[in-house]
């Protein structure tokens, strides 16, 4: 059984494949960094709009999977995902505000700093690598079921984000189809 109170994935082979959470983020990381650049050199409403959506899947899963690993396997873990908790729903807040741009970018780069300075090397240094490979793997599944939309007020711990964001997702999902909104930079 998982330090993180994981169930297990079945292996393939003798080993657990897929990427360790820290890799999926980091990339993540590296893509919405790009893409809040891009905002403020251009600020073109499709990269805007990649931006919002990209982060936004991106948070839910660090919600759901990230947050709670940090809170169990991290010294002093509920401090740093309280913390991060509270950064996040100031960045959600942001995204869905149209004209504070520059106070996004910021916030993003805030995000991306203390994840990529703290949390992550410190989860880690704390956690089996087969953990992290599951939470890899569950990041990766629970973004693709993420809301494409800001939703500052729905729950952003487990249990009820687990249930709430994919429901959420659906109905941001239909609004983008049906609005021919750009939801993933390799489309602007």
């Amino acid at each position: 059984m998982s330090d993180l109170n994981l169930p297990p994935l079945p292996p393939i082979g003798d080993t657990i494949s897929g990427r360790s959470v820290v890799d999926v983020l980091n990339e993540q990381h590296r893509e919405i960094t790009r893409l809040a650049e891009q905002v403020t050199a251009e600020e073109p409403e499709r990269v805007r709009s990649a931006l919002i959506a990209t982060l936004s899947r991106h948070l839910s899963a660090e919600h759901q999977y990230l947050y709670p690993a940090v809170r169990t396997a991290v010294p002093d873990g509920d401090r740093i995902v309280d913390r991060g908790l509270a950064e996040d729903h100031e960045l959600l807040e942001l995204m869905r505000s149209t004209d504070r741009t520059p106070e996004l970018v910021a916030a993003v780069r805030r995000h991306v700093r203390a994840a990529t300075g703290e949390l992550l090397p410190m989860l880690e240094q704390m956690a089996p690598v087969e953990d992290l490979i599951r939470l890899g793997n569950r990041v990766e599944t629970a973004e693709e079921a993420a809301p494409t939309r800001p939703h500052p007020a729905t729950p952003a711990t487990p249990p009820w984000n687990k249930i709430v964001d994919p429901i959420v997702g659906v109905v941001d999902k239909v609004r983008d189809v049906a609005t021919a909104r750009t939801t993933y930079a390799r489309d602007i």
